[in-house]
């Protein structure tokens, strides 16, 4: 199983793009404006019981979801594989993942604290940005591999991915350091920074310095900060981009993130 994408130590992203479907807002602005769609639930039910109508409901539901999870995060092959309703279901058969179903609900049988802070987040980045897009956001299972999958204005939350650093299972594929990053309150930060980074993606990424590169994660974890409402993230990048913006914090915070030009924050390192 693949290692743990680490934010703080990894700069290069991979994101899972694709036209995926936007699901409706209710009217109306602050704390009922994002709720996880609990994806999870439906796709739990299926791989635990094998319930059909469980499966159909996923299909019609959340088709671009479940194409996303099958042939993009599982890599199980094609969706419209006459097979792949079999493949995916004996994939979660192996007993570590048929745990890691049944914990994953259980720890989050109750997602209204995550929902309170994507909702209070995304309020504080929309002051600072207001051209910025509401993303939908739903949860599911994946089989620990990517944390957070971004599409077209869209959050997965892979729940198999933060279930605490003392998850037991986790001892066997991830270093203690990584196991910092799989806790429930990583999600939100996770959130934020994978949704700007796709938002907002460095230019010419392969002909940047590595230090370049740092600076550009320490500019979205700065503003990741700035919409959790407190110095989460820490790293000596994010303190250079704080000493540059100065009195700035209130004004200029999307001209940092359509800025492509590291040339000051480079001299200040030095």
């Amino acid at each position: 199983m693949r290692k743990v994408f680490c934010l703080l130590t990894m700069v290069m992203m991979v994101f899972v793009s694709c036209d995926m479907k936007l699901k409706p807002f209710e009217d109306g602005e602050g704390e009922h404006e994002i709720e996880v769609c609990r994806y999870d639930r439906l796709e739990s039910q299926y791989l635990t019981t094998g319930d059909f109508s469980a499966l159909q409901q996923m299909n019609m539901d959340y088709p671009i979801e479940t194409r996303t999870l099958i042939e993009d995060v599982l890599r199980l092959g094609e969706v419209n594989d006459p097979q792949i309703n079999h493949k995916f279901l004996a994939f979660f058969q192996d007993s570590t993942l048929q745990q890691i179903v049944s914990d994953a609900e259980s720890q989050y049988a109750n997602m209204d604290d995550i929902n309170s802070q994507l909702n209070a987040a995304f309020d504080r980045l929309k002051a600072h940005v207001p051209s910025l897009p509401i993303p939908q956001v739903y949860a599911q299972i994946g089989a620990l591999d990517q944390s957070i999958v971004i599409g077209n204005q869209t959050i997965g939350i892979s729940l198999d991915k933060y279930l605490g650093k003392d998850y037991e299972l986790y001892k066997r594929y991830y270093l203690p350091s990584q196991l910092e990053t799989m806790t429930r309150e990583h999600i939100v930060p996770d959130c934020l920074s994978f949704y700007l980074l796709s938002l907002y993606p460095m230019h010419d990424f392969e002909s940047r310095t590595q230090l370049e590169r740092d600076l550009h994660m320490g500019k979205i974890m700065w503003v990741c900060n700035i919409a959790l409402g407190r110095n989460f993230f820490k790293s000596r990048y994010i303190s250079v981009v704080d000493k540059y913006m100065g009195g700035n914090k209130a004004s200029g915070v999307e001209t940092l993130l359509r800025n492509n030009d590291y040339s000051n924050l480079v001299r200040m390192m030095k």
